[in-house]
């Protein structure tokens, strides 16, 4: 499978969201990852989305960006210079943690890397709508137990656990494309 041929049945570029850890928890480590996993989405040609404001959503923006990537941010601030530097579209929805859920079905998949309450948001609503989700092993927080599982009885979506930020990438566009 050609990483920069995939495109959705829709015919658009696909739209992944990587989500983790804001400024407050975000480590080195996890922004070291983010960054790569930004930089690997931007080689395939797709969209990033992140929450647009900082830790693992700034480093995977710069990333992309580095990378010559389109990155968006949705920032639940009303103001569009709260994103950080590297968001080249910013949606300002004024929606505060709302805009968890409009994260989660903005996607066509998402990458998880670490996280805490936010993320644990984003992805109950991603789970909810069965958004295909990947998550980053060893990169702690609130969902490390739900790698390789379920989140709920429903057993809507499995979060598929990977190694690194190249196979998340690759993973979460096999599972979108399926």
């Amino acid at each position: 499978m050609k990483r920069d041929k995939i495109i959705d049945h829709m015919g658009k570029k696909i739209q992944i969201l990587v989500i983790g850890h804001n400024t407050n928890g975000c480590s080195e480590e996890h922004s070291r990852i983010a960054y790569q996993t930004g930089s690997e989405i931007a080689k395939t040609g797709h969209v990033l989305i992140t929450g647009g404001l900082g830790g693992v959503m700034e480093a995977a923006s710069h990333g992309a960006r580095d990378s010559n990537g389109l990155t968006v941010g949705i920032i639940p601030q009303k103001d569009s210079s709260m994103a950080n530097e590297y968001c080249d579209i910013v949606i300002p929805t004024g929606m505060g943690l709302t805009r968890d859920f409009l994260n989660a079905l903005s996607a066509d998949g998402i990458i998880i890397i670490g996280g805490g309450s936010g993320t644990l948001s984003e992805i109950c609503a991603a789970y909810m709508h069965q958004k295909p989700m990947v998550s980053i092993r060893n990169m702690g927080g609130v969902t490390a137990q739900f790698i390789d599982n379920y989140l709920d009885h429903r057993q809507n979506i499995k979060i598929i656990g990977v190694d690194t930020p190249k196979q998340a990438v690759d993973k979460i566009l096999e599972l979108i494309t399926a």
